[in-house]
C-alpha cells in the first residue's frame, strides 16, 4: 500500500477511535466514519470492509505498540524502573481520560455472541499485554531493581484494576486519587524501599 493509503487508513482509525470512545461499538456505523473522515462510502470501503475490521485494527494496535516499545527499551538496557515509571504514568493518564476510553466499545464488541470465541482477539491482546508486563517484571527482577514477585499476579492486579477504572469512569466520576492509589500499590509490590 502507498504512503498516502497508509496515511488515510491511519486517519480512519484515529477518527473511528474517537467515535468508539464517544458512542461505544454498537452505535458506530460506516456512515458515521465517512462523515467524520470526509471520505465517500467508496473511499472508506477501499480501505476497510466493515466497522468490525476497523475496530480490530485499533484494538490490536494498542497492545502491539506497547509490546514493541517495552521490548525495544529492554533491549537498549534502559533501567526497568524508568520503563515502569513511563508505563504507569501513561496508565494513570488513561484511567482518568474517560473521553477517550474505548473500554465500553471493547466490552460491547467482544460480548457479541456473533464474534467467534475461537478467534477471540481480546484474549490475544490480553496475552500480548501479559507477556509484555511479565518480560518487564522479569527484567526488573534480573537487574535487581524489582523485588522477587509473581509477575503474572502483579500483571493481573494492574490490568484488572486499570480496566475496572476505565469502565467505571464511563458510568461515574472517578476521583483522581483512585489511579494514584492503584499505581502506588503496584510500585510498592515491585520496588524495594531504597529505589
Amino acid at each position: 500500500m502507498s504512503m498516502k493509503g497508509e496515511k488515510t487508513k491511519q486517519d480512519i482509525r484515529e477518527k473511528a477511535c474517537q467515535l468508539f470512545a464517544k458512542k461505544g461499538f454498537k452505535e458506530v456505523t460506516m456512515h458515521d466514519i465517512c462523515k467524520l473522515t470526509g471520505l465517500s462510502r467508496g473511499g472508506l470501503y477501499r480501505h476497510y470492509e466493515s466497522v468490525e475490521q476497523i475496530f480490530l485494527e485499533i484494538a490490536h494496535a494498542f497492545s502491539d505498540q506497547q509490546k514493541h516499545e517495552v521490548c525495544a527499551k529492554i533491549e537498549q538496557r534502559i533501567p526497568a524502573t524508568v520503563i515502569l515509571k513511563e508505563l504507569l504514568s501513561k496508565y494513570a493518564r488513561e484511567m482518568m481520560d474517560c473521553e477517550n476510553s474505548i473500554s465500553l466499545a471493547i466490552y460491547e464488541f467482544y460480548s457479541n455472541p456473533a464474534i467467534s470465541k475461537e478467534d477471540n482477539s481480546v484474549k490475544k491482546q490480553y496475552e500480548i499485554s501479559k507477556s509484555t508486563w511479565i518480560a518487564l517484571i522479569n527484567y526488573g527482577i534480573d537487574t535487581k531493581e524489582f523485588k522477587r514477585v509473581n509477575p503474572e499476579a502483579v500483571f493481573h492486579v494492574l490490568i484488572f484494576a486499570y480496566q475496572g477504572v476505565r469502565m467505571y469512569s464511563r458510568l461515574m466520576k472517578i476521583d483522581h486519587t483512585v489511579p494514584a492509589q492503584i499505581l502506588h500499590e503496584i510500585k510498592r509490590l515491585l520496588l524495594s524501599e531504597e529505589v
